[in-house]
């Protein structure tokens, strides 16, 4: 036997009704916006792409390093071991893919293309940031993107989704 617990009133006009969408494209410009600009200030140094790529993330992940240490440490010892052992060794792969990991995230989100998945991935960025003991604007951006991941069939509809996902299709329905 199947039982179907129905939604609140309040989450389905929130996470399923198009008219909640002003809010979801609201919130999307904001996250969007974000990293974008973000990746725009890393992929015009020389420090991220480039001749030089990779020498700001490595200052970035010894800095994290330093924060693993000490009776309460910023940075997780599983998390400093992944710096040490992944990160470290190949920093020019992980300064080009936060660069247009940013980028991509950005884009996504202002246009409303694949925008569950691209809040997904900003939210794997901004954990890993958090990780590394860096809190600024990443635990707001974070909250933000849940909720977008929540709403992905609605965050969207008023961008590239309105026609993508039908077109396309989920996992449980073909597209046309």
């Amino acid at each position: 036997m199947i039982t179907e617990i129905p939604e609140p009133r309040v989450a389905r006009f929130a996470f399923s009704d198009s008219r909640f969408a002003w809010v979801w494209l609201l919130l999307r410009l904001y996250v969007g916006y974000q990293w974008l600009m973000a990746g725009w200030e890393k992929v015009t140094s020389s420090a991220w792409v480039g001749p030089k790529a990779g020498s700001a993330i490595q200052g970035f992940l010894n800095g994290a390093l330093k924060q693993a240490g000490g009776p309460h440490p910023a940075v997780s010892g599983w998390y400093a071991y992944f710096i040490n052992s992944i990160a470290l060794m190949h920093p020019v792969f992980f300064s080009y893919l936060i660069v247009y990991g940013e980028l991509a995230v950005g884009i996504g989100l202002i246009l409303g293309a694949f925008t569950g998945i691209a809040a997904f991935f900003g939210i794997f960025m901004n954990f890993n940031y958090l990780f590394a003991g860096t809190v600024s604007i990443n635990p707001l951006l974070l909250l933000i993107q849940l909720f977008l991941v929540l709403a992905w069939r609605n965050a969207g509809w008023l961008g590239l989704d309105r026609w993508f996902l039908p077109r396309l299709g989920v996992p449980w329905q073909r597209g046309k």
